[in-house]
């Protein structure tokens, strides 16, 4: 009865996740406990070279998961949704939207799988002293700037996905810290984009002479906990073309994918980290301060509130493990024992646990698309193996859960070994976690450090984008930080299980990554050869 009052009350929140192949809905009362959850499965086209999504899909995807949650709380609870306390957008990070006056999307969404802008990112990482990963925005607008795009003198606005849906429901050209932190470097001091890097590339641009200059095209930056606008009536329409919601909701400031991660994982105070495993996959640790130099494999990005956050990317995650479980799925039908998809990963997840600890000798890469830390532009899904290895069942799918961390840890190396910073805790969630203690032991095993999964990791981004717009409401304008907010507050008495790796299996571990290493070669060689 409880939750139906809050329901009918608007005493609620909700958080809105654009992930790679899944966008999620999460609804929660005031104390974040899930009252429904809603769901909408797509996936990007490669088209003319370009990995996107339409608008049509995303707009699709935005009220075909709303339309799920809205009937799982009727389902439930009976009732019909007409007001919700707070909201707020989330997506997958980087990427390019560029608009015109006239609010036309001027060339296809272009993803954060997009990586032919190697000449831009180079050039904007040796003027600004920083890294620009192939994927952030501002590399993409300017690899568009250098390929003479015909677009580019008509851009009123570059944008990310959060940021584009956050305008079209409120009409507000703003977004969260931490996403803007993935579109062009920010300064944690300032809370704003850096002011020499953003006067640099003015004056990097100047001789095209275009009518803009790059904060007047960039989206505003708020801070968790800070108002971003409300839920128009135009935007009401969208989210629930039933007619069923009422405008006026409050918005907090959309964000990317990996603030929502750190929300979800109290993961927002210094020397925290967590690790989110998926289509892609990265690990971020909150810092204190900079790092002491530049690294091309280390991302610099912000919590949502604003902290310096060292983020290892890694573009390719459980997409070809998925494949392979997919594949074995295929077979148990074939022979008559068609099983259920959660399943069928449990009993291959779990079987894993009984292989060796280095997988035999066995070694892949599920590189779909090319990896920045590893230096590839392309990538080419492998699996190898010497004569004497050992092949079996077990060491194969431990293998393929191994090579799902393996460009994170190449990552992780940086910042645990060249760096020394000490890392009290990891906190995962994902895809990847959702079997019991497999790949958060083998998530130990890669960083040598205790892993903790919550009871609430299986809502992930969706669950922590809520979290930000009860922020918004509650803890902010009571005083609390974000981070005191989500100890005191919404992770309290939350349960969690934490696994920490034997030494056996470290050492197994490392044995695989310098195999992982060695073996990079076989993988670009596999790009030259197969086109």
């Amino acid at each position: 009865m409880k939750a139906k009052e809050a329901i009918l009350q608007g005493k609620t929140a909700l958080g809105i996740e654009f992930g790679s192949t899944r966008i999620k809905a999460v609804l929660t009362d005031l104390n974040s406990e899930v009252l429904a959850v809603g769901t909408y499965d797509w996936e990007n086209k490669l088209l003319n070279g370009v990995w996107t999504y339409s608008l049509e899909e995303i707009h699709t995807g935005l009220a075909e998961c709303y339309r799920s949650m809205k009937r799982a709380v009727e389902k439930e609870w009976d009732v019909t949704i007409t007001r919700i306390g707070a909201m707020g957008i989330s997506a997958m990070m980087h990427g390019y939207m560029p608009f015109n006056h006239e609010r036309e999307l001027l060339t296809p969404f272009r993803t954060w799988r997009n990586r032919y802008t190697q000449q831009a990112a180079d050039v904007l990482t040796k003027r600004f002293g920083f890294n620009i990963p192939l994927r952030w925005t501002i590399a993409h607008l300017y690899q568009s700037i250098l390929d003479q795009g015909e677009h580019v003198p008509e851009i009123s606005y570059v944008t990310t996905l959060d940021a584009y849906l956050h305008w079209i429901l409120s009409g507000q050209k703003v977004t969260g810290i931490g996403d803007a932190s993935g579109m062009f470097p920010v300064d944690s001091d300032t809370c704003d984009y850096c002011a020499d890097m953003i006067q640099s590339f003015d004056e990097l641009i100047e001789p095209y002479g275009f009518s803009w200059k790059i904060k007047d095209i960039l989206p505003g930056i708020l801070r968790a906990g800070e108002p971003a606008g409300t839920l128009t009536e135009a935007g009401a329409a969208m989210i629930d073309p039933e007619g069923d919601l009422l405008p006026g909701v409050p918005m907090c400031p959309p964000e990317g994918d990996a603030g929502t991660g750190m929300v979800a994982t109290d993961s927002v105070a210094p020397l925290t980290g967590n690790v989110s495993a998926g289509t892609s996959t990265f690990a971020m640790v909150t810092l204190e301060k900079q790092l002491s130099k530049v690294y091309r494999g280390i991302d610099m990005v912000t919590t949502p509130s604003g902290y310096p956050v060292a983020m290892a990317h890694a573009s390719n995650g459980t997409s070809d493990l998925n494949a392979w479980v997919g594949l074995f799925g295929e077979f148990a039908k074939l022979a008559g024992c068609a099983m259920d998809p959660g399943d069928l990963y449990r009993l291959l997840y779990t079987h894993s646990l009984t292989g060796e600890s280095d997988c035999g000798g066995l070694l892949a890469y599920g590189y779909l698309s090319g990896e920045g830390v590893a230096g590839l532009e392309e990538g080419r899904p492998l699996f190898v193996r010497t004569p004497d290895a050992g092949m079996n069942l077990a060491n194969f799918f431990r293998c393929h859960l191994y090579t799902a961390l393996g460009a994170v840890r190449l990552g992780m190396n940086i910042l645990q070994k060249e760096e020394q910073i000490s890392i009290g805790r990891i906190m995962a969630h994902g895809g990847l976690f959702k079997t019991r203690g497999v790949g958060q032991r083998y998530l130990s095993a890669a960083l040598g450090v205790p892993v903790t999964v919550m009871s609430t990791a299986s809502e992930g981004g969706a669950w922590g984008m809520a979290v930000l717009a009860l922020y918004m409401i509650d803890g902010a304008a009571g005083g609390a930080t974000l981070e005191d907010y989500l100890r005191g507050k919404i992770f309290s008495g939350k349960r969690g299980e934490t696994i920490t790796a034997s030494a056996e299996e470290i050492e197994g571990y490392d044995a695989f990554v310098k195999r992982y290493q060695e073996g990079l070669d076989i993988e670009r060689e596999a790009v030259n050869c197969l086109i």
